[in-house]
């Protein structure tokens, strides 16, 4: 097992993100910690008025690959400029706690 990192996938809508993250996991040995959701601001124009971010981790190798399906998918539903993905590629002791906040709760 190689360095661990974190990623993170930001789309509009929820739908998207799921879409998003399942071909992601799919292709990738990945684990989603967390989903969070914000509305934006009234006054923005955006395709679709909810804000998602994903959060997961893995190897190094296995986030960016699962980063890069992510952002392949999400543009059949979006423009280039809706979706935001980063990695960080080394996890500090204690971040795993706060991956999994977020208004979406696991069961």
């Amino acid at each position: 097992m190689g360095q661990s990192a974190v990623g993170f996938l930001e789309v509009q809508g929820y739908s998207v993100a799921l879409a998003a993250m399942d071909q992601a996991c799919k292709a990738a040995n990945v684990r989603i910690h967390g989903i969070d959701a914000n509305n934006p601001d009234a006054s923005a124009t955006l395709i679709v008025p909810l804000i998602v971010q994903v959060k997961f981790s893995g190897d190094v190798a296995d986030v960016l690959h699962a980063l890069e399906v992510a952002r392949e998918t999400a543009r059949r539903y979006l423009p280039e400029e809706a979706i935001l993905t980063r990695c960080i590629p080394a996890g500090m002791p204690g971040l795993e706690k706060l991956l999994a906040v977020g208004k979406v709760k696991r069961k």
